[in-house]
């Protein structure tokens, strides 16, 4: 829209489709009683004229708000438990939740203002410039769920303390009398994988331990990740006694891999995991990890749309909650020798 032109109304838009502002009205805000074709017809319009509903600039609250939560790739272990957080949550408010995989759709924020959505809550997924600008211009609120980069000033985001988890688990294995411990993480430029390897080199290097630069590899967050990798630290002339992983997948690829050499664990090798999902709990031998507060990070990503979505500030730009070690039984001081 140029600067000085007039603000487009929905009776400019019913004029253009030909039906009525009550129709209109229907489409952008979400209800179904509308013929599929007119709806289709009328978005089309919406988002030609750059049609943004008074409803959605956020200034009143609303009594059953409807949050779009989106991921990315597959249903996980880790992305499931967030979402019963979310849904929990939900629930006990009064919203409503839909769940999605993140869409690369030009105007799919709009869309979403359409569909009668109030908020958005992004498990990890990337967002990049373009959603960003998008997500401006429909005026709904962004809070992503345990971010992979560094957010934008405009977002909203939930994590956990990262770093102090890398470095309780780090302890941990040096409290067992392991020296030759190695990190598998996540990629590389994934803010929560750095902070939980800044926590493993913090305790190593407190303790005087070395870290070759072969103990270090980052991968996806991925089961594939910990199984390639754990497979090369073995082959190296001075394996690691402990592997620490970015998170339970990876760790369960570790295990994996371990026993694909003969080698047992944790009598042979120990292994740490990250997020302490339910593939922990289930694994065999269970998983020493580190618990991220799942559910509860999901809960306070839905409270704090909740309250951008009706207007209000957030308690915090970033809410970050606490991380805590697990241990079962897949840890175990070093073999002799090792």
């Amino acid at each position: 829209m140029r600067p000085n032109a007039r603000r487009t109304t929905l009776a400019d838009i019913a004029q253009a489709a030909g039906v009525s502002v009550a129709t209109v009205s229907k489409v952008v805000n979400g209800r179904g009683d509308v013929a599929p074709h007119t709806r289709v017809r009328v978005q089309e319009l919406l988002h030609r004229h750059d049609y943004l509903a008074p409803v959605f600039r956020h200034t009143e609250a609303v009594e059953n708000p409807t949050i779009e939560v989106q991921f990315k790739g597959s249903l996980k272990s880790y992305v499931a438990e967030t979402l019963e957080g979310i849904v929990d949550a939900a629930a006990e408010s009064g919203a409503s939740v839909v769940v999605s995989k993140a869409s690369s759709a030009p105007h799919w924020a709009r869309d979403l203002v359409s569909a009668g959505r109030r908020a958005v809550i992004a498990v990890t997924s990337v967002h990049t410039a373009a959603h960003l600008k998008e997500l401006a211009r429909s005026g709904l609120p962004l809070v992503v769920l345990d971010p992979l980069h560094l957010p934008d000033s405009r977002v909203h985001s939930v994590g956990a303390t990262n770093f102090a988890g890398g470095l309780s688990a780090t302890r941990h294995l040096l409290s067992l009398g392991h020296r030759r411990i190695a990190y598998l993480g996540g990629p590389a430029t994934a803010v929560c994988n750095q902070a939980r390897m800044h926590g493993y080199r913090a305790a190593m290097e407190a303790e005087g331990a070395t870290v070759p630069e072969a103990y270090v590899r980052p991968g996806e967050f991925m089961y594939e990740t910990g199984l390639a990798g754990a497979a090369e630290l073995l082959d190296l002339d001075e394996p690691p006694t402990a592997v620490f992983a970015g998170n339970d997948e990876i760790a369960l690829g570790v295990v994996e891999a371990a026993r694909a050499r003969g080698l047992r664990v944790p009598e042979d090798l120990s292994v740490v995991g990250f997020d302490d999902t339910s593939l922990a709990q289930m694994a065999s031998p269970p998983l020493t990890t580190v618990r991220q507060p799942l559910r509860e990070m999901g809960a306070a990503a839905l409270r704090t749309a909740l309250r951008l979505a009706n207007g209000e500030k957030a308690e915090s730009h970033h809410i970050e909650l606490a991380t805590e070690l697990v241990v079962r039984a897949s840890t175990a001081p070093p073999p002799e020798g090792g």
